[in-house]
């Protein structure tokens, strides 16, 4: 409790105390460039203890006061959380982190060059220090850490080797991608907005105080209609949150910092369209907790089983990020929080063994209803248990600059009345 204090005894946050959490980050930040130093191993496994428990110590010292706001509580502690395992990312590999085709912290090696008289094809490729755009700059230490520090998915480093980067649907003409992004972000936005919404309209749900999604007052056939409604909602409202902070930052990186537009790839490759679950979450579910996940338990499942091991650590791990976020905050811890992500791990276990059986791997669209059975169907004990817990009280965009809210609903409530449907009308209020 010295480290996570409990609710009830932490700080209410103020505008003044983001400075506190801004300066938790700064340790990372040297962790970073640790990592990307050589022979500092011993010195960054000295280092984290320290640096993960100031990072904890300190964001779970403030709490936003008031159960409207357990959503914000939410990412501030998945944030926390985040930034402790890629501190031990960075801790834990001897090496350090590498670019693809570094053998040292920006110590390159470059392949013999045989048509100019390079060394013979069994020789050893020549190692030498490339310069880099970061070497040529005066803060060249802190434009390698940051560089560590910006990258989720490890695009030309050696741990994001394998990554699924989805196909470029935008133009790379920097202004016409701006206007792209921008019209993204906004639509994303628009979406949000629309769903958390409908969310806000289901009775309970709606409280900071939690209510089930599935809602017993309702016969049967509604009720899992409604409920499989609100699932899907929510889901939907993961992916737009992620693609709309993601446009932001590509924003910011293309727009300010006048990165490649190259260097902002699409974020998810149309996660609904996955006709097996190895797709889904190998290739069209977001990879920017794919490190953490395997810092969280894939390594060390892989070092006890194999290849098998790695995915149900990862997914453990996975269970553990979302659900230690959510009870951090005083709501209880609930096995139906991790019951979503471990059951993962047995399921494409199932899909291997198909494949292995049948000599067909899961496909086409029975592969899809598949998908669709274990995510949608098999998923909503997972949103039913935050729901609970009041992460649909609380509000990702504030009424006040709602479109849906300001605009749809009240207009939506004034047609009802005309045609006499009270009781959706209430609703709508």
């Amino acid at each position: 409790r010295a480290i996570i204090p409990r609710p009830a005894d932490r700080v209410p946050l103020k505008p003044h105390h983001l400075l506190h959490l801004a300066a938790a980050v700064l340790p990372s930040v040297y962790m970073a460039y640790l990592a990307r130093r050589p022979e500092t191993f011993h010195l960054r496994l000295v280092l984290l203890p320290p640096i993960a428990l100031v990072t904890l110590g300190t964001f779970f010292r403030f709490i936003v006061p008031g159960a409207e706001y357990i959503a914000i509580n939410w990412v501030i502690a998945v944030f926390s959380i985040f930034v402790v395992a890629k501190d031990i990312n960075w801790a834990w590999r001897p090496e350090g982190m590498l670019k693809v085709g570094e053998e040292k912290p920006g110590v390159f090696i470059k392949p013999p060059n045989k048509s100019r008289g390079g060394p013979s094809s069994h020789s050893a490729y020549d190692t030498r220090v490339l310069p880099s755009v970061g070497k040529r700059r005066s803060l060249a230490w802190l434009y390698d850490a940051l560089e560590l520090v910006g990258t989720q998915r490890g695009i030309g480093w050696k741990f994001g080797i394998g990554v699924h980067i989805p196909k470029e649907h935008r133009s790379l003409e920097r202004s016409a991608f701006l206007r792209q992004t921008l019209a993204s972000a906004l639509r994303n936005f628009v979406v949000l907005d629309a769903c958390e919404s409908f969310i806000k309209l289901v009775p309970g749900v709606n409280s900071p105080g939690g209510g089930t999604i599935f809602r017993p007052e309702l016969p049967i056939l509604p009720r899992y209609i409604l409920s499989t409604a609100v699932h899907i909602a929510s889901g939907c409202m993961f992916i737009v949150g992620f693609e709309l902070l993601y446009d932001l930052f590509t924003l910011v990186g293309v727009g300010l910092l006048y990165h490649d537009p190259s260097s902002w790839p699409p974020l998810m490759d149309h996660p609904w369209k996955s006709d097996s679950l190895h797709e889904f979450w190998a290739r069209r579910w977001h990879q920017v907790l794919r490190e953490t996940f395997l810092v969280c338990g894939g390594s060390v499942g892989g070092a006890v089983a194999g290849n098998i091991g790695v995915a149900f650590g990862t997914f453990i791990g996975s269970g553990l990020f979302h659900e230690l976020a959510v009870c951090s905050y005083g709501q209880g811890f609930d096995p139906r929080g991790m019951l979503f992500f471990v059951q993962q791990a047995p399921l494409l276990v199932l899909e291997r063994l198909w494949r292995r059986f049948t000599g067909y791997r899961v496909q086409g669209i029975y592969g899809r209803l598949w998908v669709y059975f274990c995510i949608v169907i098999l998923g909503q004990p997972l949103v039913d248990s935050w729901h609970r817990r009041g992460l649909g009280g609380g509000y990702i965009v504030n009424p006040r600059i709602s479109p849906v809210r300001l605009l749809l609903i009240p207009y939506l409530r004034w047609f009802t009345e005309i045609l006499g449907l009270h009781s959706v009308s209430v609703l709508l209020n």
